[in-house]
């Protein structure tokens, strides 16, 4: 969420950063914050007057009745109590505003980095870096669900019969695969230097309202029936919750944390043959990134977040690209975002891995996350996230990379002590 006195001064700067995301029927709504803010303004100034007004006039009832003056303080009791009727309808009426003008200032975008390329979606994200170089063998790769029932890996259809679509067992080696690359991606994480938390896989509404917009909500959450509570969709959502309403020392800033959850989407709509399997599902879980910090700081975490996420797979060997997001591809909280794409020989292309995004003052605005400095000043912290590792997806890009001609994958190192010192996992099938 912008700063209402950023809008109110800029409001040709707000339509045009609208704009250049494609949500041209929002520009209306720059209008329309600045009419109703006028007006609550001049509620509140009204009411102000209208208190002042009260207390003096209540000051002489006191004085006229200690003179034996009754009639003429009943008199000043009837102004009171008017001024009393006016102040409630004025009340009401800042509420109402106070209210409406929340609402829309959630569904004004936040102010998007100069660098960020301008395009419609995600077709028209740039190409930043390439890491590795990308392979494809000389035998045909399996479709990765193919692999992993090879190695007696995965059950879909008792997922199916369990759950339905959309979700998964992961069994044997393949299941001690998936916990192996998470616990190597938190270590990898702890050794450098960020600590180590496991969140609440659950929050309240006035999180979520803080943490994401509602479109994105409506998207991917699922609420707890009767409850005022969903379950997350990524750890970011409890972790930067962790410090609703909070005022934090300056000088404990950054907070840089690193957070294991499963994960929880909707995720509507069709998806293609390369989307089935375990690609885009209902349930997964995820090592994250997270970064509280001073606003000077924010640009040269970004840049550290996604470098992180790029190391981590060279590790593994498997090539990478990183994308700048374009302007339409961005959430409305973000300010700028890179994608991280693995190489499938599978496919011949790259595809994503993980993402990450700097929102500047956006979320910590919505959920009252201030900083106050060593003078007393108080100012909202920026926050930043970004996907270490989230298997099963990750899997697909290790089974298609790690595959040998006799359908053998190969354990890098790195990973081996993770797994009881395996190096190859062999087809059982």
């Amino acid at each position: 969420m912008l700063d209402i006195k950023f809008v109110r001064e800029n409001p040709d700067l707000v339509k045009e950063n609208i704009h250049k995301k494609f949500q041209d029927q929002k520009l209306s709504l720059v209008d329309d914050v600045i009419t109703e803010d006028a007006a609550l303004r001049r509620a509140q100034q009204q009411a102000d007057e209208l208190r002042s007004q009260r207390k003096k006039i209540s000051k002489e009832i006191g004085k006229l009745m200690g003179q034996g003056k009754k009639e003429e303080a009943e008199e000043i009791k009837k102004q009171v109590a008017a001024i009393a009727g006016q102040l409630e309808e004025l009340a009401s009426k800042e509420d109402q505003l106070r209210t409406s003008v929340t609402e829309k200032m959630m569904m004004i975008p936040n102010m998007i980095d100069d660098s960020v390329p301008i395009g419609k979606d995600d077709s028209e994200n740039v190409e930043l870096e390439r890491f590795g170089e990308p392979v494809v063998p000389d035998f045909e790769i399996p479709y990765h669900t193919e692999i992993m029932e090879s190695l007696a890996g995965i059950d879909l259809d008792a997922a199916r019969r369990v759950a339905g679509n959309g979700f998964y067992y992961l069994v044997g080696d393949i299941a001690r695969l998936h916990s192996a690359i998470l616990s190597y991606a938190r270590d990898f994480m702890i050794d450098r230097g960020f600590t180590y938390v496991i969140p609440p896989y659950m929050i309240r509404s006035n999180v979520v309202d803080g943490v994401m917009s509602f479109a994105e909500m409506e998207g991917m959450m699922y609420k707890i029936e009767g409850e005022d509570l969903y379950l997350i969709g990524t750890s970011e959502h409890s972790m930067i919750g962790r410090f609703i309403d909070q005022i934090i020392n300056e000088k404990e800033l950054p907070y840089t944390l690193t957070s294991y959850s499963p994960c929880f989407r909707k995720e509507k709509g069709a998806h293609g043959i390369e989307e089935r399997g375990v690609y885009r599902i209902h349930q997964f879980e995820k090592q994250e990134m997270i970064v509280v910090c001073r606003p000077e700081e924010s640009a040269d975490w970004f840049k550290k977040l996604y470098t992180n996420t790029v190391d981590f797979f060279r590790t593994l060997d498997i090539p990478v690209r990183t994308l700048e997001c374009c302007s339409g591809d961005l959430a409305d909280l973000k300010n700028k975002s890179v994608d991280v794409e693995a190489w499938s020989p599978r496919q011949k292309k790259y595809f994503e891995v993980g993402s990450c995004s700097n929102l500047t003052d956006a979320q910590a605005r919505r959920l009252k996350i201030r900083v106050k400095d060593d003078k007393g000043n108080k100012y909202f912290a920026h926050t930043l996230n970004n996907t270490c590792v989230a298997p099963p997806r990750m899997l697909i890009a290790f089974l298609e990379n790690n595959l040998q001609e006799d359908g053998s994958v190969l354990i890098p190192e790195v990973l081996q002590p993770y797994m009881g010192g395996k190096k190859v996992l062999t087809p059982k099938k």
